[in-house]
């Protein structure tokens, strides 16, 4: 039963009724499943039916999508079908027979039809339900065992606004059910055509002018042209987060060769795919010594205790564990309390202008303050000017990447970097 929707056994006298009491039901904010249900129950009690169903029409077939029924269980059950061109749905849509019969005893027509006498109707009201395009979905209808005379047309026009209300969630569900398939087909592709490749952007030592390290970034190829934070978006929509981002991982790990023994290589990962094992399973072998995971959520772990067990062996191992996008958001100062990464990341936002933006600067201090009192590395990212450079080395960060220092790039020819 919904939870904070008004109903009860005189749920509505008129449509005016009828349109409150169904505001209130999309207002609960529930399950397009559960708010179908609870109307089908409203105006079945309200109409004394036995049961109220929505059915979809499919490839020849009535499919009974949602049922409410005053037994339990019902005749007939949800997922259950039955031809349509023995049903009373196709008949009311082609106007064989009428929206609204009271008694069926007295149409020759409906008294013909096997179901009547399966399913023992004896009076019947239904509608089509149609999407806004004017395309027909299926029926909104009610039946009782038993002739009920008092039935008429405000009846009719009342499931007539309960079935346009059917339309609009059904057709909002189908739409969302085509977007995510559409996401599924267009990460599956991604994967199966392995349309990415990973880039290398250098990490430097700005005190001895040097490299210490390279960060392992995505890059797509597939459709449509947009940045890799949301091609991983979509993966984990579709709960292919965890395939994606490992592969990237095995593309990166690739380049891991050309890069010179005294530099390390950071790639990127998510806590989820971390809590998956498949961060384990990818590094099995690899130097470990010369690789650093960066933590990329901004939204809450669920289980940070399961991050660090799973991580400890690594990590004892020498892999390095940063915290990425420091500064961005809430979640990452509980990312740096909880995990106790060896390196922080202080992200673009604080960067860019912390020449000019004396808050920028003031937060970014303070992350620095913190790194140095817990011995946590500072990497400094996005720097772009010289002037974001200066300041920063007035703070005292000895490492920082950006496009100032070296753009990301592939690694060609076998050359060491």
């Amino acid at each position: 039963m919904l939870q904070n929707v008004r109903l009860g056994p005189e749920v509505f006298e008129n449509r005016g009724d009828a349109a409150f009491m169904l505001r209130d039901i999309e207002a609960a904010g529930h399950s397009v499943g559960d708010m179908l249900c609870e109307a089908l129950r409203s105006v079945r009690s309200h109409l004394g039916m036995d049961v109220a169903f929505v059915a979809e029409m499919v490839q020849g077939l009535r499919v009974f999508r949602h049922v409410s029924g005053r037994d339990d269980p019902p005749p007939i059950c949800v997922g259950g079908s039955d031809p349509l061109s023995d049903s009373y749905c196709q008949r009311v849509v082609d106007g064989r027979l009428p929206q609204l019969i009271p008694d069926t005893s007295k149409l020759p027509e409906a008294v013909a039809l096997p179901i009547t006498a399966i399913l023992g109707i004896g009076s019947y009201i239904g509608v089509p339900i149609r999407f806004s395009d004017g395309r027909l979905y299926g029926t909104f209808c009610c039946f009782s065992s038993k002739p009920d005379g008092t039935l008429n047309e405000r009846d009719l026009d009342t499931l007539r606004l309960f079935a346009d209300f059917a339309g609009r969630l059904l057709e909002t569900q189908a739409s969302e059910q085509r977007e995510q398939e559409e996401r599924l087909a267009r990460i599956n592709g991604v994967l199966s055509e392995q349309a990415y490749n990973v880039v290398y952007q250098p990490i430097f030592n700005v005190l001895r002018n040097s490299v210490v390290g390279y960060e392992a970034l995505a890059r797509f190829s597939g459709e449509p042209q947009r940045t890799p934070d949301l091609w991983f978006d979509e993966a984990e929509q579709v709960g292919l987060q965890c395939e994606l981002e490992m592969a990237l991982v095995k593309e990166a790990l690739k380049g891991l060769g050309n890069i010179r023994a005294d530099c390390y290589l950071s790639i990127n990962v998510s806590p989820e795919t971390i809590l998956a094992g498949a961060v384990g399973t990818v590094l099995q072998g690899q130097p470990l010594d010369r690789l650093m995971l960066e933590v990329t959520e901004h939204a809450s772990v669920r289980d940070y205790d399961q991050i660090a067990e799973a991580l400890a062996p690594m990590r004892a191992k020498g892999l390095l564990l940063a915290v990425d996008d420091a500064g961005a958001g809430y979640a990452s100062f509980r990312h740096i309390l909880k995990l106790r990464p060896d390196v922080i990341k202080l992200d673009g936002s604080l960067i860019r202008n912390i020449d000019s933006n004396r808050d920028c600067r003031a937060l970014a201090s303070a992350l620095i303050r913190f790194g140095q009192e817990t011995e946590c590395k500072i990497v400094a990212e996005c720097v772009e000017t010289e002037a974001e450079l200066a300041i920063l080395r007035e703070l005292q960060v000895s490492k920082a990447q950006g496009y100032l220092l070296g753009c990301p790039l592939p690694l060609g020819g076998g050359q060491m970097i």
